[in-house]
């Protein structure tokens, strides 16, 4: 069993990423203990997921790293994203039987800038 997986965020990113993962997907945030805060990040949790976002100074997003998170509100979910202009691009069915999309977070990325 996983508590929790840690993704990198950009220092000052705090609130968008709260804006992302509260608003737009619906996670709840935790209340980080007083000696990780410090460092600066966020914690969330929803739907049987804990997601850390930690700080990195030398800050370089993934291209492939992300978590899974399953919903049972996918159409939805999708249609909301893509009102907020995040990107929404729907999975071939692979692995077989998962209906799936990709989008990613308020951190810029390689090919964005």
């Amino acid at each position: 069993m996983i508590h929790h997986v840690q993704l990198a965020c950009p220092r000052g990113s705090e609130d968008r990423s709260r804006a992302f993962y509260v608003d737009l997907l619906g996670l709840t945030e935790l209340t980080k203990p007083p000696a990780l805060a410090a460092r600066g990040g966020c914690w969330f949790t929803g739907y049987g997921a804990e997601l850390h976002l930690g700080v990195e100074d030398d800050f370089r997003p993934a291209r492939k790293a992300h978590p899974a998170l399953l919903r049972p509100d996918l159409d939805t979910l999708a249609t909301h994203l893509a009102a907020a202009d995040y990107p929404v691009t729907w999975g071939n069915d692979e692995p077989p039987g998962l209906r799936r999309f990709h989008t990613t977070d308020p951190h810029p990325s390689p090919r964005s800038g």
